[in-house]
């Protein structure tokens, strides 16, 4: 674990460097992708088949079916632990009332020269949504994908999960059926990534693929940008915790290990104005780590990317948040507000001592699928508008042509395109 602190006059130096780390895919990954999809597209479910056997290990033609029927998930759903129902429908509703409020609103006006504009939304014919299934299953990540796309009115959501050795979590399936899902595909990795976006003899091809996935995925989906939308480029996860000595230290040691316990190349920083506390929060950490399951992981992953950071004033967070642009950022102050007002680059930030990152990964309302990387200095998370897209549209008549016409025909000239300037000149009849 790195210690830094702004009174150290290298620190601007090992700052940048922090910066300027990368944990993401390499050139090996890359290559290996471009194969894995060049692979699917030639030979489709073939392809698909041979690489889900090399790495899931099991065989969709002989072990079990390819698709997982509908049926399958509602027995899933009925199946639960009442008080796991539960709070897995709190969490579709909260999600769904979140999104809700995202939809666009269509325009239509006429201006003063009368001509009529505007723009009309409409949803993507059909979605993919990749949801892991290796190191641990999701079923908030199919929530939070599935819902803005059922949301936003696209008609056919297809779910590509990977199943070692055929298995599926039960509670994946439920939040299947909980969310609408029409598709599920025992497929996952680059191949499926590829399957979606190509089509398969199988599977018909998507126009929108959201959800997050390891190293691999993110790589094919970023190889794959053009054939299909894409959500994000999405690496190992991080937060960024912002905290004065007033904190309980096992809740922001907790904190930082909430994301570290995905991966062993996730990230967690704290930045703290109180040397004390910042000991006692590092010793916490490891007090933490002895008590999760997750321990080797996290462990991991806090002794090769975790930070603290010592501020003479948290007043100078908000610079260092900016350039971190974490995807999320917890500020446990008295007031919060004073630092969020001044924060522009992050996924998601939690205000206040009450508010862990990890309810916002489950039951808050917004989407837990967010920009990593530093993305956040120009993308945003999941929404609504990930699955539509906006028609502008123009309308003319005589008079308001007579109005704006001369000045297009002007334009075309000068640019040298001679027809774009006719088509206009033959209406105005000069």
């Amino acid at each position: 674990m790195q210690r830094l602190s702004t009174r150290d006059p290298e620190f601007e130096k090992a700052f940048a460097r922090l910066v300027r780390e990368r944990r993401e895919s390499d050139e090996n990954v890359a290559r290996d992708v471009s194969l894995i999809l060049a692979d699917v597209r030639n030979r489709g479910d073939e392809a698909v088949a041979e690489l889900t056997q090399r790495f899931d290990g099991h065989d969709l033609n002989g072990d079990s079916s390819w698709r997982i029927e509908l049926s399958t998930c509602r027995e899933a759903f009925d199946a639960l632990n009442p008080s796991l129902r539960a709070a897995l429908e709190l969490a579709a509703e909260r999600i769904r009332a979140y999104h809700e409020a995202q939809r666009p609103v269509d325009r239509d006006f006429t201006d003063e020269a009368g001509v009529r504009l505007g723009a009309k939304w409409t949803a993507v014919d059909a979605a993919g949504l990749y949801v892991p299934g290796g190191r641990a299953a999701y079923p908030s990540s199919l929530l939070m994908n599935a819902i803005p796309a059922k949301v936003a009115g696209v008609e056919r959501l297809v779910v590509v999960t990977p199943s070692p050795k055929g298995a599926i979590n039960p509670l994946v399936l439920a939040a299947a059926h909980l969310a609408g899902v029409d598709e599920i595909w025992r497929i996952g990795g680059a191949q499926a990534i590829g399957a979606l976006a190509y089509g398969t003899q199988r599977i018909r091809a998507v126009d929108v693929i959201t959800g997050p996935g390891n190293a691999w995925v993110a790589e094919a989906k970023r190889q794959l940008y053009g054939v299909v939308g894409i959500d994000m480029v999405a690496g190992p996860s991080e937060i960024l915790v912002i905290a004065d000595a007033k904190n309980e230290p096992e809740w922001i040691a907790a904190d930082l290990l909430s994301q570290a316990e995905h991966d062993p190349s996730s990230q967690s920083i704290l930045i703290t104005d109180d040397p004390v506390f910042a000991d006692t929060v590092a010793d916490r950490v490891g007090v933490e780590i002895s008590m999760l399951q997750t321990a080797r992981v996290a462990e991991q992953s806090w002794k090769k990317h975790g930070v603290i950071i010592e501020v003479g004033s948290l007043d100078e967070a908000p610079r260092l948040a900016n350039a971190l642009a974490a995807e999320h950022v917890e500020i446990a102050t008295d007031d919060p507000e004073a630092l969020f007002a001044r924060i522009r680059h992050a996924g998601s930030v939690f205000l206040g001592r009450h508010t862990p990152e990890a309810v916002g990964d489950y039951v808050a309302g917004p989407n837990h699928v967010l920009p990593t990387g530093r993305r956040a200095r120009f993308a945003s998370g999941l929404s609504v508008l990930d699955f539509m897209k906006r028609t502008s549209f123009i309308q003319l008549n005589e008079q308001a042509l007579t109005a704006i016409g001369p000045a297009a025909v002007a334009l075309a000239e000068a640019e040298g395109l001679p027809a774009h300037a006719r088509s206009i000149e033959t209406r105005l009849g000069i």
